[in-house]
């Protein structure tokens, strides 16, 4: 299988931007649904449904399987993966930052014990 290209994660967080897409998503969070019916749960055309599925899938954050004439829909736990990295990271770095300035503050800070 070869190497798939890195998730971006601004258009990860462009993909999330959108209340279509995060309703899409939470329905694939429950089961594997075929386009049809993503479109149905949704109230969306069916080429809107693909349109939003396309960005989901650039995004790694779902997946789709053509089989005959159906295609199938499933959560794909990459762009997750970036999402969760990222947010880590970020994380990481304001608790460095806030224990730095917790320190600089020393005894001055104000005491939150009432």
């Amino acid at each position: 299988m070869a190497d798939r290209p890195a998730i971006d994660t601004d258009r990860l967080f462009f993909a999330l931007s959108d209340r279509t897409r995060r309703l899409l998503l939470g329905q694939l969070a429950l089961r594997p649904m075929t386009v049809s019916e993503l479109a149905r749960a949704a109230g969306i055309s069916l080429a809107a449904a693909v349109q939003h599925l396309e960005i989901l899938q650039e995004t790694g954050l779902a997946a789709t399987e053509k089989v005959g004439r159906v295609r199938t829909c499933r959560i794909d736990r990459r762009g997750f993966d970036a999402l969760e990295k990222w947010i880590r990271n970020h994380r990481a770095l304001w608790e460095l930052r806030l224990d730095s300035l917790s320190e600089m503050l020393g005894n001055n800070a104000p005491s939150t014990d009432g």
